[in-house]
């Protein structure tokens, strides 16, 4: 079979059987992309790759594109995958990549803003503008319910409810979960969808897209972050839009909520993945402690 073929038919497993989000199937894709081809230049066959020729192949990824742990781990996982699927539709006898391992990640702890910073970048937006109102809300959505940037431009008319302050997302792996957002993200939704989405759909309704470009079709990811870095970088800080919803989750850390709450709220699978806020919450404590100790230490000594 076709090289092309393959991976084609590749991909639908992804989306149909294993239920992997847009942007991993895309991931894996490429990545397989790039081992077909490796393997052309090689000249071997998918039905003779061995684990020896993996290692080769990931030797060759680290040596010309230097990728790093986190890449390799990925590309890994992309390649267990693969030969999974090979190993089902009868192409190999056996799965090749089932012994690599991957790397060990560093465990870095998220970026957070403070309240203030948030709101100095949301006030750069100028408002009065239908752009800007637009921008102002789809920003404010995204902290104050932890949003994914994917899940809120994947967001549709039909999944938000303003009066009730909540909002059904479709996360990773298309799985849905009800998010909540305070009252001024529900003051700019209204504010956007009064004045600014009639004006960006000519009245004539393209889509049913929430957030919209215009010319009334959906906003792209690229387009979101694009604007967030422009008006961030305004005020003089440089950040992720992901950031904010790394910030919502320690401010509802601070502010006494548990784990599994914080877990339900952002769509975490594993507890695991929502446990690493507590490594910033106490890394912020320490900040505070070196801030405040001297001072105490004084007025002890008078």
């Amino acid at each position: 079979m076709e090289k092309a073929e393959i991976i084609k038919r590749y991909c639908s497993h992804l989306v149909a059987i294993e239920r992997r989000a847009f942007l991993t199937k895309e991931c894996y894709r490429l990545e397989i992309k790039r081992f077909m081809n490796f393997l052309e230049r090689k000249n071997i066959s998918v039905a003779s790759v061995n684990t020896s020729v993996l290692v080769d192949y990931l030797v060759m990824r680290s040596a010309e594109d230097r990728i790093n742990p986190g890449t390799t781990a990925k590309a890994i996982s992309a390649l267990k995958s693969f030969f999974r699927f090979v190993a089902d539709e009868k192409y190999t006898d056996n799965n090749p990549a089932d012994i690599l391992e991957s790397p060990k990640r560093m465990k870095k702890l998220p970026d957070v803003l403070d309240r203030e910073t948030v709101e100095n970048i949301l006030n750069e937006i100028d408002t009065s503008t239908h752009l800007g109102c637009r921008d102002r809300c789809i920003f404010e959505l995204i902290y104050s319910a932890g949003l994914r940037i994917t899940e809120a431009v994947r967001l549709n008319m039909t999944d938000v409810d303003i009066e009730g302050g909540f909002a059904k997302v479709r996360g990773k792996g298309d799985k849905e979960r009800i998010v909540l957002f305070g009252r001024e993200a529900a003051e700019n939704l209204n504010e956007y969808l009064k004045f600014a989405r009639p004006e960006f759909s000519g009245g004539i309704e393209k889509t049913n897209a929430l957030f919209i470009g215009r010319r009334g079709k959906r906003l792209s990811r690229k387009g979101v972050w694009k604007n967030y870095v422009k008006y961030a970088s305004a005020i003089g800080v440089s950040t992720h839009l992901h950031t904010l919803r790394h910030s919502f989750a320690t401010s509802l850390l601070e502010g006494g909520a548990d784990l599994r709450t914080v877990q339900a709220l952002l769509g975490h699978a594993d507890l695991s993945t929502t446990q690493i806020y507590t490594h910033v919450e106490r890394s912020m404590l320490k900040e505070n402690h070196k801030r405040y100790m001297p001072a105490l230490k004084l007025s002890m000594e008078k």
